[in-house]
C-alpha cells in the first residue's frame, strides 16, 4: 500500500519550469488550507541527492501561496513496475528483445497496466485515509 506522509515544500526540487495560470485558478478554488484532505498527495521521486516532484507542481504552489509549507506526498510507484519486470524475467535491457510491440499493443500492455496500478493505489490510499485513527 502507498504510504502517504508529510514533507516540507522547501525540501523538494521542482521538475517543471512554469505553472499554468488557468490550472492554478482551478486548483485554488478547491484548495482549503485548513483541510489537509483538500490537497491530493503528490508523487515524489529520489533523483541523486534530491527529492523531486514527479507531478503536482500546481497543487504544491497553491499550498505555498496559502501559507501551507508541508504537504502530503508519496514515493512514486516505480518499485511496482520493477517488480513486474523481475517477475517476468526482465532483468537487463537485452531481455526486451522479444517484447517490441506495435504502439496500439504497447498502449494496452504498458499504459493500461500502469493506469490500473495508479487507480488501485489511489483506492488503497482512500481506504487507508477512511480508516485512519483520529488524533
Amino acid at each position: 500500500m502507498t504510504k502517504i506522509f508529510e514533507m516540507r515544500l522547501e525540501d523538494m526540487q521542482p521538475s517543471q519550469l512554469y505553472i499554468s495560470f488557468e490550472k492554478l485558478c482551478e486548483v485554488m478554488k478547491r484548495f482549503n488550507p485548513s483541510d489537509p484532505e483538500s490537497i491530493e498527495p503528490i508523487p515524489i521521486k529520489k533523483l541523486g541527492d534530491d527529492v523531486i516532484f514527479v507531478d503536482g507542481h500546481t497543487r504544491a504552489f497553491a499550498a505555498f501561496l496559502c501559507g501551507v509549507y508541508e504537504i502530503p506526498v508519496y514515493w512514486e510507484a516505480y518499485e511496482i513496475c520493477v517488480e513486474w519486470c523481475r517477475e517476468s524475467g526482465i532483468r537487463r535491457i537485452s531481455d526486451l528483445k522479444n517484447r517490441v510491440v506495435p504502439q496500439k499493443d504497447y498502449e494496452i500492455l504498458r499504459y493500461k497496466r500502469c493506469e490500473d496500478m495508479q487507480q488501485d493505489l489511489e483506492k488503497k490510499r482512500l481506504q487507508a485515509a477512511r480508516f485512519k485513527p483520529s488524533d
